[in-house]
């Protein structure tokens, strides 16, 4: 493990989308995950639920998924919406522009439908990596809890840098809530959020060189007092 600061690991942490091979081993997943339960929840629920896959579980999975993807290629619909409809500014425009330089590192115009989808099912190969895992919320949970299970989330992504990994959140695994319901055996009172990809950062592929801006601090923070 090494000595990484958090200021490091916040700082380094990206949204990874292109892994080497390189195992992961289930001990690290499962030191990360112990580790990761120390994130602040209201009232000590804890309500995030963690389903852990690799090896040929994963590989079966990518296959079940790779199979159903031709006739659906944006899943099954999820059962949250992942944005609110008819964003106004500046959120419109952030992430038009997050998607736009994503697209531009690997050259595919905004034209490109076929280009656009393929790199989008891309998500379903959990972008190479040898470890992935799914997080889940009971469904009598509001708003506060699902608070609680971002930071959760944050916990594991940056322990995972603290190991020299690198993870993708990925929301998109939420189209296939029916699907990963059933391959995982998830209880019915349980909901897929998302996915995680964790894994050994790709150095050489160019998607990775995206680094989404972030907005100035004068831009979201007020002082008073201080």
């Amino acid at each position: 493990m090494s000595s990484m600061s958090v200021s490091e690991a916040i700082a380094s942490r990206m949204s990874c989308r292109a892994f080497l091979n390189t195992p992961v081993s289930g001990q690290t997943i499962r030191e990360i995950l112990d580790a990761a339960k120390q994130a602040p929840s209201g009232g000590n629920l804890q309500p995030w639920h963690v389903y852990a896959v690799g090896g040929d579980q994963l590989n079966d999975l990518r296959a079940l998924i790779a199979a159903k993807l031709p006739g659906q290629p944006m899943g099954e619909g999820a059962e949250y919406p992942m944005y609110p409809p008819n964003l106004t500014e500046p959120y419109r425009s952030r992430r038009f522009k997050c998607g736009e330089d994503l697209y531009a590192t690997i050259g595919i115009a905004r034209e490109n439908r076929a280009g656009r989808l393929a790199q989008f099912a891309r998500n379903f190969d959990f972008f190479g990596s040898p470890a992935a895992l799914f997080i889940a919320i009971d469904r009598q949970m509001g708003a506060d809890q699902w608070a609680d299970v971002g930071m959760f989330m944050q916990s594991i992504m940056l322990l995972a840098r603290e190991r020299g990994l690198h993870t993708c959140p990925q929301e998109a695994w939420s189209l296939w809530y029916r699907t990963l319901g059933e391959f995982l055996a998830m209880p019915p009172q349980l909901m897929i959020f998302c996915g995680i990809a964790i894994g050994h950062r790709d150095e050489s592929a160019p998607i990775n060189t995206l680094r989404t801006e972030r907005a100035p601090l004068a831009e979201f923070a007020t002082f008073r007092g201080i």
